[in-house]
């Protein structure tokens, strides 16, 4: 299914047992409608206050329900600032997170000299004025694969700080400017500390050339703040074709005169990392054979 949700008052995506979470509140509400327990899984986890327009989550169903009452009855027993916009059956094949090709976030910014009011809650405000056209250049160093340790929370907890960005672009649409960018998957707050750089890059207290020494430390210390969390927003996740899953306008909703949709733009590299994730769980070995699974690692253990 694909669900929106506005993320202010969460903890974020992950259930915890102390805070509201976006997952606890789907899970409950799933379980109501199947009157048994239902756990679910998403494509790609969300911090604390960040918001998805495009979230991608599966669940196994334990009963049979029609789609009318997974969707509209769901979403009667949902907050109101979190929805499920679509729902369909995938193969036993599918997972939401190891299928996923690539992750696309939005960074929005209101630059301007007053506090927003309307649109407080769903984007970053700055004050100083930012040249958008400085940003986008200072960014490009970071398209590629490169060894993150500069742009990641120091609780990240994942194995390792290498991710291969797709792309990155910094555009100005009147008070707006926004941070477009794609990648295979993201360290914990490395979207957000990518922001801070470029928003110092912007007002000119950094050079163009900052994110690449930044890059080039490999050190979270020597870095800038970590920007606000409101001006974040998931805004699509790919899979491979055979999936077949729905195409939407990309978010927010304030960006939709930019008319753009899902799948609109096809930059995913053809790497091995990204092969193996077009037929997982299957296993593809070193002479390029699609095999069931890596016979190094057991079935139930192994990931993409």
């Amino acid at each position: 299914m694909g669900i929106e949700y506005d993320g202010t008052r969460y903890c974020g995506w992950q259930r915890l047992s102390h805070a509201d979470s976006v997952q606890g509140a789907l899970e409950k509400a799933l379980s109501t409608i199947a009157a048994t327990p239902v756990r679910v899984f998403c494509s790609g986890r969300t911090d604390s206050g960040v918001h998805a327009t495009r979230q991608i989550v599966h669940f196994d169903a334990p009963v049979a329900r029609t789609q009318k009452a997974w969707v509209f009855g769901t979403n009667a027993k949902l907050p109101r600032d979190i929805a499920i916009r679509w729902l369909k059956p995938v193969s036993d094949e599918f997972h939401s997170r190891f299928s996923a090709l690539a992750r696309r976030y939005r960074y929005v910014i209101i630059n301007q000299p007053t506090r927003p009011v309307l649109e407080r809650h769903n984007v970053t405000w700055c004050r100083d004025p930012l040249d958008a056209e400085r940003m986008h250049r200072a960014a490009q160093v970071l398209v590629g694969e490169h060894d993150f340790s500069s742009y990641r929370a120091a609780g990240c907890q994942s194995n390792t700080p290498i991710r291969h960005l797709h792309f990155i672009e910094v555009r100005r649409h009147g008070p707006l400017v926004v941070i477009d960018v794609q990648a295979n998957a993201f360290l914990h707050h490395m979207i957000r500390n990518i922001a801070g750089v470029l928003m110092a890059v912007g007002r000119g207290s950094e050079s163009e050339s900052y994110p690449a020494k930044l890059l080039a430390l490999r050190d979270r210390t020597l870095g800038n703040v970590t920007a606000p969390a409101s001006g974040l927003h998931f805004v699509d996740v790919r899979f491979d074709e055979r999936f077949a899953l729905p195409e939407e306008p990309l978010g927010p909703q304030m960006l939709a005169f930019l008319g753009d949709w899902t799948g609109d733009r096809d930059v995913i590299p053809d790497t091995l990392l990204m092969r193996r994730r077009r037929v997982w769980p299957r296993w593809i070995d070193a002479d390029g054979n699609v095999v069931d699974h890596n016979p190094n690692v057991p079935l139930e253990k192994a990931t993409p």
